[in-house]
């Protein structure tokens, strides 16, 4: 079997040219030709030896996703369905805002975690993804966004880990894939443009405050155990207290950069008053943002949004007491691709209990 070169940050990438007698720098050209410039045949790498490119032709290979479904809301949103070489499928999707485009990249196929107002954890989990199958989720959008000739933005200018799955519970594949979009020599976001988004798997966490300098987003969405546990279940393990401190940790380095804080806005089950109120006392000696993300229905679920007026007298109590409060705009809703609406279509296996354990 041929090794796939997408899987391979610098590092991975270096050590694979040593191991073939070759000098490490060649790890740094090949990154720029297939994440810079998009090219994934040996032979088109012109500043490779013969030699080096004939030996990747041999041993290496850089396959594709296959595409099975690309549809573009009325918003500029687009969202692909990919295949996976096992016959299972994900979903990406890119939302472009004036000359920002930000695409949303899948870490699982399906999720484990089931959290009761998201689509994706309804369908079950089959596996994680490799960090070739995230990193060429972003290859791929850069690629078809170049034949684009809408009139939206046609350029990845930030990635948020927020598709189908959990992050965290691929902890290695997705820190790997996020190290290559960092990169200089790839794609060469910012840290302030990379953002991880999970719903609090604490240990992983403080992990990932050492290991990378990503942003972060916690999906919140109450701000009592009891609510959040209904919502969110892995709160059972990662209670909101030994969360909050993970997440003041997090920037422990950096006091001025700010955690993201999401809140799903659903009908009469976390969008009272009290409830803002309630968040205003959790969140109020923390560095933060919080998103508040009206509800996106889907099939299996029984819930509803919350009405727009109720949602911006929720917003003006967290503003009113100091915090950096904005309602996310919905996006893609036509095709299903906003926050909470990717399914996918792939084998549920349901296979939570194993990543629990974490």
């Amino acid at each position: 079997m041929k090794i796939n070169l997408f899987n391979f940050d610098i590092n991975a990438m270096e050590d694979f040219f040593i191991q073939q007698n070759e000098k490490p720098f060649r790890a740094r050209q090949v990154l720029q030709w297939i994440h810079q410039h998009g090219i994934c045949e040996f032979a088109k790498m012109t500043n490779l030896s013969k030699v080096c490119q004939t030996t990747l032709a041999t041993i290496a290979e850089l396959p594709l996703l296959k595409i099975t479904d690309d549809k573009i809301s009325k918003d500029g949103t687009r969202k692909w369905l990919f295949r996976l070489a096992d016959g299972n499928n994900i979903e990406t999707v890119f939302i472009p805002e004036g000359n920002r485009g930000t695409l949303c990249v899948s870490s699982q196929v399906g999720c484990a975690l089931n959290c009761s107002f998201c689509s994706t954890g309804a369908m079950g989990f089959n596996r994680n993804l490799s960090t070739a199958e995230i990193i060429t989720q972003l290859w791929m959008a850069n690629y078809l966004l170049s034949q684009n000739t809408t009139e939206f933005t046609n350029k990845v200018t930030n990635v948020v880990m927020m598709g189908m799955g959990e992050p965290l519970l691929n902890y290695d594949n997705v820190l790997r894939a996020m190290n290559i979009m960092m990169d200089d020599h790839a794609y060469g976001l910012s840290k302030y443009r990379v953002t991880l988004s999970t719903s609090g798997v604490v240990p992983k966490m403080y992990e990932l405050a050492n290991d990378s300098d990503c942003s972060l987003a916690v999906s919140l969405h109450a701000a009592n155990d009891t609510l959040r546990t209904q919502l969110v279940p892995i709160n059972k393990k990662y209670p909101i207290a030994t969360l909050i401190k993970a997440c003041k940790n997090f920037f422990a380095k950096e006091p001025r950069r700010k955690v993201t804080f999401e809140y799903t806005m659903i009908d009469g089950i976390n969008d009272s008053l009290a409830d803002a109120k309630q968040l205003v006392k959790l969140l109020q000696n923390i560095p933060c943002k919080i998103n508040l993300i009206p509800f996106n229905p889907f099939a299996q679920s029984h819930y509803q949004c919350t009405p727009w007026e109720k949602i911006i007298a929720f917003k003006v109590i967290l503003k009113n007491a100091g915090l950096n409060t904005i309602v996310r705009k919905t996006r893609g809703d036509d095709i299903n691709a906003a926050c909470g609406q990717l399914v996918g279509k792939f084998m549920d296996r349901t296979r939570r209990s194993q990543f629990l354990q974490v």
